[in-house]
């Protein structure tokens, strides 16, 4: 369970003590060239988790760039959440990132009580007027799934892919439906079964998922959550990545991701709040394609095992959707086996 930001000592303190003591006002401000904004990072899962992953790159790169004073709390339960995001507050912090799709209510009533705090939350909800000092964003990347889609459908023989999600919340619905329209492009009769193991970082769960998959007939599998690569491999099977490269991993089994990129969202409210500017807004369109928010990773490890007329149809589509000229359909329904 996390403590105070001030004085508890987490993995980050340990790796880069200096950003911590500056958070904490112990170090002079003349280490960074300019006034860092002094912002905190509070997830629910591990960093290392896909989605959580690259909210914390697009922040410790601001660090990096001594535009933020950055520190972080990870594990923290959904009764937690208020708790530390009120110390956050208390303790000096003006940015605060972090995912709120499990304790809504809650994280906008934190955010009322300090209206000087500016709050960037992952969100299935609407940014309120009302509550100028919370943005909302989400995970656009239905575009990059969709062209991953493109690939699995070339890759499958049997016709039969299996997609192992967290829970049927929009973020997730909308990046398999897109995956499913991208495999229809190049196996119009594929079928898929698609399971949700209730948790957002289960490994062993979403292997053991997998596994099912695999002995019912899916010769692909969509991972939308880590573990469902590991049993893929133990197959022999290929995967098909979400959020991250995981190729470098698993070189023999995942042919391609939907890759996320989040700093163009992080920068454009942290613009904001160092201008005094932020106020509630949809952050989502910076998370697609377009915004330089999403791409599908190279092949890689696969090149020239693709279909070639896959890997033209994907490139042509990934062109269209930059320039406008093709958009790919956002739902948010729940995907169903097929």
């Amino acid at each position: 369970m996390p403590r105070r930001p001030i004085d508890f000592i987490s993995r980050r303190d340990l790796l880069i003590g200096g950003g911590a003591l500056m958070a904490a006002g112990l170090l002079p401000r003349t280490l960074f060239a300019a006034d860092p904004v002094s912002t905190a990072g509070i997830y629910t899962v591990p960093v290392e988790q896909q989605w959580v992953s690259r909210i914390h790159k697009a922040a410790t790169a601001a660090e990096s760039a001594g535009k933020v004073a950055y520190q972080f709390s990870e594990n923290v339960s959904n009764t937690d959440y208020p708790r530390v995001m009120r110390e956050y507050a208390e303790n000096g912090v003006k940015f605060i990132v972090g995912e709120v799709f499990g304790v809504e209510d809650e994280a906008r009533e934190v955010a009322a009580e300090y209206p000087d705090v500016s709050f960037l939350m992952g969100s299935s909800f609407k940014a309120d007027p009302a509550l100028p000092n919370f943005s909302v964003f989400d995970n656009y990347i239905q575009d990059a799934s969709y062209l991953t889609g493109i690939i699995a459908g070339a890759m499958t023989e049997s016709g039969n892919i299996g997609m192992v999600g967290g829970f049927p919340i929009p973020e997730v619905n909308r990046l398999m439906n897109a995956f499913m329209a991208g495999v229809r492009e190049t196996r119009p009769d594929a079928e898929f079964q698609v399971a949700f193991i209730g948790s957002w970082f289960d490994p062993p769960k979403a292997k053991e998922t997998a596994f099912a998959m695999i002995d019912a007939g899916a010769d692909v599998m969509y991972a939308e959550r880590f573990g469902v690569s590991d049993a893929a491999q133990e197959r022999g099977i290929v995967a098909i990545g979400n959020v991250i490269d995981t190729q470098p991993e698993y070189p023999e089994t995942v042919v391609a991701s939907a890759l996320w990129h989040f700093e163009p969202t992080f920068d454009a409210a942290l613009e904001k709040v160092a201008a005094g500017t932020f106020s509630a807004e949809d952050y989502g369109p910076y998370s697609q394609m377009a915004a330089g928010g999403a791409s599908m990773s190279p092949l890689g490890t696969f090149e020239g095992k693709v279909p070639e007329e896959a890997v033209k149809l994907a490139a042509e589509r990934a062109a269209a959707i930059r320039d406008g000229s093709f958009t790919v359909e956002i739902n948010d329904e729940e995907p169903a086996s097929s």
